[in-house]
């Protein structure tokens, strides 16, 4: 999601530590210590202005969960939520969504979120999207055996890569949904885009998949 360069940014973040995590890397392989407790880590990657990381941290205290972006803007409008309200299982990452081992641990993250990614819609720039094969490796390394991601897009040809790049990688695709605003879909949290799109009377494209627990036999 891309947002309007925000005066003061970069300040707002520095001032606020205990939200946006400063040298995340050295937590690597520590989230439960900077939570506090051994809750599952669900991450999302490109979050947008927070409503979504935000909505399902109120919604499922049980969870720890870290929003990720590398735009300066999107953080700073993300820990806005975050200084409005409590939210103690939520913590923010200034960093690139492509370096994730530099900052997670093997099997350290229960859950994967991407939301209204860029489908990055030329031929010659598919190893951007983030559903491309070496970003998957990347996603099963740090996910657990048997880790899941959940994908939502309004862009129908980004989710047909997706659904092929997830079975070619040899993720399971465990649910699909083609229109979930018409769906029986209980619980759904939109995101800034979702919202937008909807209005408009877009459809919106989900599926949960996870990998294959490759240590059993």
């Amino acid at each position: 999601m891309r947002v309007r360069k925000r005066t003061g940014a970069e300040e707002l973040i520095a001032a606020h530590p205990e939200f946006v995590v400063d040298q995340p890397q050295e937590w690597k392989g520590r989230w439960a210590e900077r939570f506090g407790n051994d809750h599952p880590i669900h991450i999302e990657i490109g979050m947008g202005k927070g409503q979504f990381i935000s909505g399902m941290a109120k919604a499922h205290p049980e969870i720890n969960y870290i929003g990720i972006d590398m735009q300066v803007s999107v953080v700073s409008f993300a820990l806005d939520k975050l200084l409005a309200e409590e939210i103690p299982n939520l913590q923010l990452l200034h960093v690139d969504g492509s370096a994730l081992t530099e900052y997670f641990a093997d099997s350290e993250v229960d859950q994967i979120y991407l939301s209204f990614s860029d489908p990055w819609p030329k031929t010659r720039h598919e190893k951007r999207r983030l559903t491309y094969k070496t970003f998957l490796a990347v996603d099963e390394q740090i996910l657990r055996p048997e880790g899941e991601i959940h994908f939502k897009t309004d862009n129908q040809g980004l989710f047909e890569y997706s659904l092929a790049s997830f079975s070619q990688y040899g993720l399971i695709i465990q649910k699909v949904w083609l229109d979930l605003h018409a769906s029986d879909y209980e619980g759904n949290i939109m995101t800034e885009y979702e919202e937008k799109f909807s209005s408009r009377g877009q459809r919106i494209y989900r599926v949960e998949a996870k990998f294959p627990d490759k240590t059993k036999k």
